[in-house]
């Protein structure tokens, strides 16, 4: 049996990954899925990738496509979640911070550099016309950094899927000020282009395995609640989420891939086209 090294973040998008090691069916296909959830986002999981720590990677499209703009020797396999993320603005409950304008020139609170969190503050401050210059960071590496950091007063606000920090807002720690869509479909699944390029056959059985469980993965009975109680939401939260997530079965068209890369140029997080071929698996 071959093993493939796979990591993403723990959150509510990647279930049917477990879901599918947990019912053998990578086994089934005589494939050894290690799946390891990285807490601190994109940023580690592209330095992982750069320093052969893993095989794939389900992450951010904005933040592998930046690290492969700037050396990272990895491919694009397909689109893993088609719908945007909803980067939910938050800031401490307690702050005086009433509205998005509030945080003009203020410090957010960011995973690591390369991270979502970092490159979505250069979307926000586009859709603000701030400038790119104002926007300063605080490196919490995770949501509970993030939680100690806005507490503490060492950042004043910190971007996240506004899902998964719903419960630290019920809670009244965060209050959430607003929510900036990625403009873009936000998974995608990457590999080091040298393990790929080895092990075609392989990975291309792990997609076609990973893909199935995708298109049923809504029609699963009481999935709502499932999620819910893993994850630890409320059913209706969960159910809004179901309803606006959709995941793919499809690589990225090169029309596609273009317009994301527009897009990337104009917030400032790459400052050069891409090749479609240099970027997505063949």
């Amino acid at each position: 049996m071959k093993t493939i090294r796979i990591v993403g973040v723990p959150e509510h998008f990647n279930f049917p990954w477990q879901l599918t090691i947990d019912e053998g069916l990578f086994n089934e296909a005589g494939i050894d899925v290690e799946w390891t959830d990285i807490p601190q986002g994109t940023g580690k999981m592209c330095e992982m990738l750069r320093n052969e720590e893993t095989d794939l990677a389900v992450i951010l499209t904005e933040g592998i496509i930046k690290d492969i703009a700037n050396g990272n020797e990895s491919v694009i396999l397909q689109t893993f979640v088609q719908s945007p993320l909803q980067w939910g603005i938050h800031v401490n409950a307690k702050s005086s911070f009433k509205n998005i304008e509030d945080l003009k020139g203020k410090t957010a609170a960011i995973s690591r550099f390369g991270s979502g969190s970092e490159l979505m503050s250069y979307v926000n401050a586009s859709n603000q016309n701030w400038d790119f210059d104002s926007v300063k960071f605080e490196i919490v590496n995770t949501l509970d950094g993030a939680v100690e950091a806005l507490t503490e007063n060492k950042a004043d606000y910190f971007m996240w899927d506004r899902f998964m920090t719903q419960p630290i807002v019920d809670k009244g720690i965060f209050r959430r000020v607003d929510v900036c869509p990625t403009p873009w479909p936000c998974f995608m699944i990457v590999a080091r282009k040298e393990f790929y390029e080895n092990n075609k056959p392989m990975v291309d059985h792990l997609l076609k395995i990973i893909n199935q469980t995708t298109t049923e993965f809504k029609m699963i009975p009481s999935i709502d609640k499932t999620l819910a109680s893993v994850f630890d939401q409320k059913l209706d939260d969960i159910q809004q989420w179901l309803q606006i997530t959709k995941w793919s079965q499809k690589k990225l068209n090169e029309k596609q891939f273009e317009q994301i890369i527009q897009d990337l140029i104009k917030y400032n997080i790459i400052k050069e086209p891409l090749k479609y071929s240099d970027c997505i698996a063949q």
